[in-house]
């Protein structure tokens, strides 16, 4: 039924539908449990979440994390490019529109924090769920720090420069 209904809109011209658009059962959203899995068991396996690598690579005593790190910018970087180049378009037939982003000084600032941030606690927001997953419990404070950042950071938007 939900696959006959997809068809349907997919087939209207008139409208702009994308995955957000569309109602599924609970049960469809298990892949991305799946998928949440299956990058948490590789950060523990390739020790992104090892707070000793992370304190390593800010002391510049290993190139692990760099490694890492530098490839996961490497593939990004390759990936937006054949998406200009060949004009990729989602699943849903819709063009994939990347819109130029205007520097501003904040970007500094957020990047000196979450920079702080990470070194201070050895945890990137990414492999959170992970470190607390290998029953690394003390990192649920890093967690709930990360939430309540985002609250207030969201609660004083408006008044900050933009």
């Amino acid at each position: 039924m939900i696959k006959e209904k997809e068809q349907d809109i997919r087939h209207q011209d008139a409208v702009c539908i994308n995955e957000s658009t569309l109602t599924h059962r609970w049960y469809h959203n298990l892949k991305y449990l799946a998928a949440g899995i299956i990058f948490g068991i590789i950060f523990v396996k390739a020790e992104v979440i090892s707070w000793f690598r992370i304190q390593e690579m800010f002391r510049l005593q290993s190139f692990h994390m760099y490694g890492i790190i530098g490839s996961a910018v490497l593939v990004g970087m390759i990936s937006v490019w054949l998406i200009k180049k060949f004009k990729i378009k989602t699943i849903y037939g819709e063009p994939i529109t990347l819109a130029p982003k205007k520097f501003n000084k904040g970007q500094v600032y957020g990047g000196l924090i979450f920079g702080f941030g990470w070194a201070i606690t050895g945890a990137c927001p990414g492999p959170l769920f992970a470190q607390i997953g290998t029953g690394a419990l003390a990192v649920s404070v890093t967690l709930l720090s990360a939430v309540a950042g985002t609250w207030v950071y969201g609660y004083f938007r408006d008044k900050l420069p933009h």
